[in-house]
């Protein structure tokens, strides 16, 4: 289903934040090859904690609209570690960055949510409406309470001053080119390098937190920022909208899965000493099918496929130094 366009993107200059991530860089790709012009400074270039950094930015570089996609972000052991700078970061940056984009008249702002903004006991599948039932599943909460602000200042901005910003919240994301880091990497790719590790270094098991029971949703990266691209140039409302498959697997199955693409043949052990998170995780994707007609092509199995690939080499690659 293919929905009008509203914000044509060929020729438009589009600041992405985050735009050197690993969705970000995804991002970046489609949008050029949609025709527009992208900026993407690193983090180190400008720095979104400063207040009037992005103020600047846009007054030197006068972009037609603004992908919020930077976001200090990690899986359950550094989000226990760094609550506090979690939650100040997310606020911060998004906070100035919004109010940036208002002053300074930007024609459109997306700006990334986050799943981790849902109620730990959210009904299954989370719709879009739930989001204020509860209050999140706390090793998540300080990101996704500060993401969630996000959008009200969005809504409250739309009333007041007529500012055009989306606000869409993926899924979990997986694909090439994530995180290799095992201190501050998401799920599948950490299952991947424990699993390739253990093969290669001759193990005969791996151990992993939790029981192995809670559920999740993934989304994969190219998928993810074409359903972005797809909202910035088709989406005109002021409702949040969910990215993601709708089809979840306990981590115990997604395991299993990737333990036979990585060819390990060792045990697979789950610690319950560590925390699972929240129980389920899998979204209600209706909204963006009506909204702005996208849904996700890529099936897990295939996903997974790709992603044990590409890690593989990319391992190889870094123990050659």
């Amino acid at each position: 289903m293919t929905l009008p366009t509203t914000f044509p993107l060929p020729g438009k200059r589009i600041w992405v934040t985050g735009g050197n991530g690993f969705l970000g860089r995804h991002v970046v790709a489609e949008l050029r090859e949609r025709g527009a012009e992208v900026l993407a400074p690193r983090s180190s270039e400008l720095d979104l904690l400063d207040p009037v950094a992005a103020t600047r930015f846009i007054r030197e570089h006068r972009p037609s609209g603004v992908v919020h996609l930077a976001a200090r972000v990690g899986g359950i052991g550094a989000n226990r570690a760094h609550p506090g700078s979690f939650f100040f970061a997310n606020m911060a940056m998004g906070l100035h960055l919004i109010e940036a984009c208002r002053a300074e008249a930007i024609e459109k702002v997306l700006v990334l949510g986050t799943v981790c903004a849902y109620p730990k006991f959210c009904p299954v599948p989370f719709h879009e409406d739930d989001i204020w039932n509860g209050y999140p599943e706390e090793t998540n909460a300080p990101y996704g309470v500060a993401k969630k602000a996000l959008l009200v200042q969005l809504q409250a901005y739309r009333q007041e001053y007529g500012t055009r910003g989306i606000f869409l919240i993926p899924v979990n994301l997986y694909g090439p080119g994530d995180h290799l880091d095992l201190a501050t990497n998401h799920v599948i790719p950490a299952l991947i390098r424990k699993f390739i590790e253990a093969k290669t270094q001759g193990h005969d098991h791996v151990e992993l937190w939790g029981t192995g029971s809670p559920s999740r949703e993934f989304l994969f990266v190219e998928d993810a920022a074409h359903g972005i691209v797809e909202g910035l140039s088709r989406y005109e409302g002021g409702d949040p909208v969910n990215l993601g498959t709708g089809e979840e697997i306990t981590i115990r199955d997604l395991a299993l899965k990737i333990q036979t693409l990585t060819g390990f043949e060792g045990e697979l052990r789950f610690n319950p000493a560590y925390p699972d998170g929240q129980p389920r995780r899998q979204l209600d994707t209706s909204r963006a099918l009506e909204r702005f007609g996208w849904q996700a092509p890529t099936r897990l199995d295939e996903g997974l496929r790709r992603t044990v690939a590409w890690m593989q080499g990319a391992l190889a690659s870094a123990s050659k130094g």
